[in-house]
């Protein structure tokens, strides 16, 4: 399973399987339900086993959908619930984001699953074979309730009037699930079934674990890993060495699958990497070039070197003189290209090639001058482990993005690299060694160019079993899969009726292999040597076989847990050491006291004797009281234990007390202490005694303390024991004090001042009640303390709330702390911040809150005001941060949000040049207001030049603004906001002139079908009645500036809807265009039509602003 990666990925032909979450990184997190549209049909299928179902969904205003999340409405299939769901703008990527969703998933029983295999379509209305399918497996759970794909089609496709996917903005959704028998899946055991276990996949980390088991499964790199020096003082998280050395280990002994999180936090990665796909090349070469440096004065020193080190020798040499260059360059892999090559060795001629420099290209040879010359590569020396990586992502310059290259590409299992007398090797190389190579591992790339899964294909022992080791998973595979099927290319689908004459459906196969690694023949027995226990250093072995205990005595312990009863008691003493420390309210913190692991069938009076024996009590002098949940959440000592309860088993008794059905029997321990301070028989208690517990307030030192507790009478009155609290206080018998009875802290704090006169029972007053008390203080002492009375220090300590402060710049690092109260208001929050950094102006500080799932600042600060108190600042849905991130503006937040930004591209006239402008504008200012301060910031051609905005998206000009619409609403997330001169020629249209859309493109007949591909800056150019497209060359040529050589590869082509026909010079273009209303026909345009592989501009204004991949960084 991969999850996607957080930032938005610029995917394109995408098999990403994810579970749906908004940026992995997100975590889960609660959907709001967008209404379902009616418009949905649903036609069974007469097929008993399994049972199937279509489903089609009918999307009305499909543009109009301002929901992040759609919901279809519910169907049934194989007695399940089913739903899609989509996100019509994407789920933070620019594609369409699908899957298919368990609709009830929140109210099934615990431990639920089931498996499906589904297929999920947008049609295209216009022509149905051009509609995208895709289809997977999954089974689905608790945790992952969804699945499908985050990159289905990308949002220019499905947006696009021209494509066929919305009409009448309407799109339409089909779904084909077949529910299968759950497959037992989870109890597949890998170690069983093939001796070997797999390593968990942390969220994106298949790439890694693919890397991994290919380099544990080199035993002499594994060897050298164990004997990479380590302590046993070192730990996993910091040290590479020893994180590795822990999972090889594990890897070889363990028997079910192995965490990486200890290799990955070596690393120095945070979770926020774990869930990004990163490049396994880069990744190999990082971790082998931090390994050889952690390598460097050991014993293993050299050992990356030994395995994966080439040579291979750079040369240019002159054809009509005597002079020849050379330069020696090693290598550690080797990049093979895939485009155009049909298998290995094709790639390796390729390498070699030989290219000439002549002409234009002359190469400067010292004391000669420009020379003809020949360039090439010729191998020095191969390593004994040979990396291939195979450039299956490539840079497409026409379509200004990176590109998967999906074609057929063989490789043997046996490479001869010796091959044609050695063509590939440079005359120095050593010929008496024998570079015959033998497949060791495929890794494979299944899905597009920025998403995906990977897995590995091994043979470990060079037999002819090979096995493919898919995260946790591993199971045996024969050499056709192996092999073949990850050739990738083509496949071809039988016909559907064979009877007739149609053409079988080929579709592109996006599995397939994308690192190779050969072990050469001479060097395979030291390769694949034998690695045992005495390779491992003893301080390892003895660590990991301690955390091997350790968790099979976990494991035991959680077996056996139904046989055992945990007792938890809480005594004075716990009180004392708690309140006021760890605990305000209540009595005590329960997870912090004694515990007893007891068998259920033990007499509760044997477990009387375990307590003496623990606490020296002796068994006569112990009296113990259950605890009760109140109705207002407090937790309180309710009643003593019964002579009869006493009597019983343990697990008779936990049952008895304990309506949550969970292990545990909490019990309160009262033990009175005599005169001599040695425990007495507890007194008899009455219906008439009630046992209270008393807390003392200091409100000078803002300090509460438990004091002790002793029984009342029902009838008394809380006069009648003042001298005994000011005893337990130290205070004077005489001295005024105030009693406060503690009521309750959740959701608030309820603390009501008690009447000294009134009695006990009066005032409601029941066993296992707190009552706090402080000295009287006179009025003017009120105003000295913080805090002057038990309420207001309760309400304080309740709200306290240390908030960690980031600057939003450096969002990994705490700038101060600041204590702060829950209940503070965003005026208070924002001034006690501005008075920690000594500003002045409190309205210019902006605040960020934090997610807690991707431990980043949420994208959106919070507005001005935006948040009533500094709880709903920190809480992200339903977790509750302790981080906020600040940032200091140049002009105060209210201001600013008055304001609206706008990023604009102004294109100059006659320079080739883009400048992007930020513009800053009250929100009700209009198009014309933006102009007219572009004109102040740029360089126009002419003082009296006229300007206009237009809206850009995917190479098409889509919208000009009239200059009084309002910028309020005006978006330039999506868009590319262009401002550019008005030519003079637009401005003096005739009457029979038109102004006509033209555009750049390119054809791709990627998936099976030509689909045009536009790219570069679009433009105007006013056409007149009669001119024949040669004399409107003319005019473009010189538009463009392109130069005669260039210009005359460009075809031109009339585009509507998608379809180009191409134009002779000779055609009439305005008989093309006869449409006045040009501003909305972006799917009518002239096409330059261009088979180079070269933008028309140097610079590039991303279309669409991604971030890009995060490189690969180990930290460590």
């Amino acid at each position: 399973m991969t999850m996607m990666t957080p930032p938005p990925l610029d995917q394109e032909e995408d098999e990403m399987l994810v579970p749906h979450s908004d940026v992995v990184v997100e975590g889960p997190q609660p959907m709001e339900v967008a209404q379902a549209e009616p418009a949905s049909t649903v036609e069974n299928q007469q097929v008993e086993d399994p049972p199937s179902m279509k489903f089609t969904w009918t999307i009305d205003n499909f543009t109009r959908l301002n929901t992040k999340k759609h919901y279809s409405e519910v169907f049934v299939v194989g007695s399940y619930k089913w739903r899609i769901l989509v996100f019509p703008k994407g789920n933070n990527v620019d594609h369409l984001s699908m899957y298919l969703d368990v609709a009830d998933s929140s109210t099934l029983p615990y431990g639920w699953s089931r498996y499906a295999q589904f297929s999920l379509a947008v049609v295209n209305q216009v022509h149905s074979k051009y509609s995208i399918r895709k289809d997977t497996q999954h089974q689905f759970n608790a945790r992952e309730s969804d699945w499908g794909f985050t990159s289905f089609m990308p949002l220019s496709d499905l947006y696009d009037p021209a494509r066929g996917y919305l009409v009448n903005d309407a799109c339409v959704i089909e779904a084909e699930v077949a529910v299968r028998k759950v497959l037992d899946y989870w109890s597949y055991d890998s170690k069983k079934e093939t001796g070997y276990v797999g390593l968990k996949n942390q969220g994106a980390t298949c790439y890694m674990n693919s890397l991994l088991q290919t380099l544990y499964h080199i035993p002499y790199f594994r060897k050298a890993v164990y004997h990479m020096p380590t302590t046993e003082n070192d730990m996993p998280s910091g040290s590479i060495p020893l994180a590795l050395q822990s999972l090889f280990y594990k890897l070889q002994y363990n028997d079910s699958s192995v965490a990486t999180k200890e290799l990955t936090k070596s690393f120095g990665w945070d979770t926020y990497d774990s869930f990004m796909q990163h490049d396994v090349q880069e990744l190999n070469r990082v971790l082998c070039e931090k390994l050889e440096d952690k390598m460097k004065g050991t014993v293993v020193e050299g050992t990356i070197q030994q395995l994966f080190e080439g040579h291979h020798m750079n040369y240019i040499e002159c054809i009509n003189v005597d002079y020849k260059s050379t330069r020696k360059e090693s290598f550690y892999d080797l990049q093979l290209d895939v485009k155009g090559c049909r298998d290995v060795y094709a790639s390796f001629d390729k390498y070699v090639e030989v290219e000439r420099l002549e002409g234009d290209n002359k190469y400067h040879a010292e004391e000669h001058g420009l020379q003809d010359a020949k360039k090439g590569v010729l191998f020095i020396d191969f390593p004994p482990v040979l990396q291939l990586q195979l450039k299956r992502f490539e840079y497409d310059f026409m379509r200004d993005t990176m590109v998967k290259i999906n074609d057929r590409y063989e490789f043997p299992l046996e490479l001869d690299l010796d091959r044609e007398d050695g063509k590939y090797l440079s005359p120095e190389a050593d010929r008496s060694v024998r570079n015959l190579y033998t497949l060791h591992s495929v890794l494979v790339h299944s899905g597009g160019v920025h998403g995906g899964h990977y897995y590995a294909f091994i043979r470990p022992t060079l037999s002819d079993q090979w096995f493919k080791f898919d995260d946790e998973r591993v199971t045996k595979e024969d050499v056709k899969r192996a092999l073949e099927e990850q050739y990738g290319g083509e496949e071809e689908l039988p016909p559907t009726n064979p009877g007739f004459n149609n053409t079988p459906f080929k579709f592109t196969k996006y599995s397939n292999a994308y690192m190779l690694v050969y072990i050469r023949d001479s060097d395979k027995d030291k390769i694949i040597c034998n690695v045992d226990e005495k390779d491992i250093a003893e301080h390892l072995r003895i660590r990991l076989k301690k955390e091997q205990e350790e968790k099979e005595d976990k494991r035991r312990y959680k077996a056996q847990a139904h046989l055992y009863t945990i007792i938890k008691v809480a005594r004075d003493e716990d009180l004392s050491d708690q309140i006021g420390r760890d605990i305000y309210f209540d009595l005590v913190d329960h997870e912090k006291v004694h515990n007893f692991r007891i068998q259920k069938q033990t007499p509760f009076n044997v477990f009387k004797e375990d307590v003496a024996k623990e606490f020296g009590i002796p068994v006569q002098f112990q009296r113990f009281w259950i605890w009760a949940k109140r109705q207002n959440h407090t937790y309180r000592p309710n009643r003593p234990l019964l002579p009869q309860e006493e009597s019983q088993s343990v697990g008779q008794l936990r049952e008895v007390s304990n309506k949550t059905h969970n292990a545990e029997l909490k019990l309160f321990l009262e033990v009175e202490i005599g005169l001599d301070l040695r425990p007495i028989p507890p007194p008899e208690k009455t219906k008439e005694d009630i046992l209270l517990f008393f807390k003392f307030y200091d409100p000078e030192k803002g300090e509460l303390r438990y004091v002790g507790r002793f029984f009342v009478k029902s009838s008394g009155k809380p006069i009648e024991i003042l001298e005994k609290l000011n005893q337990m206080a130290g205070f004077a018998p005489d001295e005024e004090i105030e009693l406060y009875e503690e009521i309750k802290f959740d959701p608030c704090v309820m603390c009501e001042h008690l009447d000294k006169r009134t009695s006990f029972r009066l005032s409601q007053i029941e066993d296992g009640d707190i009552i706090c008390f402080q000295k009287s203080a006179p009025l003017e002492s009120e105003e000295e303390c913080r805090y002057p009375d038990v309420p207001s220090f309760l309400e304080y300590v309740h709200n306290r709330q240390v908030v960690r402060f980031r600057s939003l710049e450096r969002p990994k690092e705490d700038d101060f702390c600041l204590e702060l109260s829950k209940v503070h208001s965003y005026d208070d929050v924002v001034e006690r911040v501005a008075r920690r950094i000594g500003l002045d102006d409190p309205s210019k500080i902006r605040l960020t809150s934090h997610n807690c799932y991707s431990q980043q600042p949420k994208p959106q600060p919070i507005k001005y005001r935006g948040a009533e108190h500094l709880s709903d600042m920190l809480v992200h849905y339903n977790q509750t941060s302790d981080i906020l991130y600040y940032e200091v503006l140049d002009i105060p937040l209210p201001e600013l949000q008055g304001l609206k930004n706008l990023k604009v591209a102004f294109h100059h006239a006659t320079k080739d040049e883009v400048v992007i402008h930020n513009i800053r504008l009250p929100k009700q200012s209009t198009v014309g207001d933006v102009i007219n301060v572009l004109k102040t910031k740029v360089e126009l051609s002419h003082p009296n030049a006229e300007l206009r905005l237009l809206e850009v998206f995917y190479h098409k000009i889509y919208k000009i603004f009239p200059p009084h619409e309002k910028i309020e609403n005006i978006n330039d997330q999506y868009w590319t906001l262009r401002a550019e001169e008005i030519p003079e020629e637009e401005k003096n249209l005739g009457p029979h002139d038109r102004l006509i859309h033209v555009y750049h493109f390119t054809k791709d007949t990627a998936q099976n079908q030509m689909q045009v591909q536009n790219f570069g800056e679009p433009f105007f150019l006013v056409i007149h009645e009669g001119e024949t497209l040669e004399e409107v060359k003319v005019r473009v040529q010189k538009k463009l500036q392109v130069p005669d050589e260039e210009f005359s590869k460009w075809k031109f082509a009339f585009l509507s809807m998608g379809r180009p026909e191409y134009l002779q010079d000779s055609d009439i273009v305005s008989n093309r265009f006869q449409r006045r209303d040009v501003y909305g026909a972006w799917e009518q345009y002239l096409g330059l039509e261009h088979s180079d592989n070269t933008p028309k501009r140097a610079y590039a204004v991303h279309q669409n602003r991604h971030t890009f991949e995060k490189p690969v960084k180990i930290y460590n």
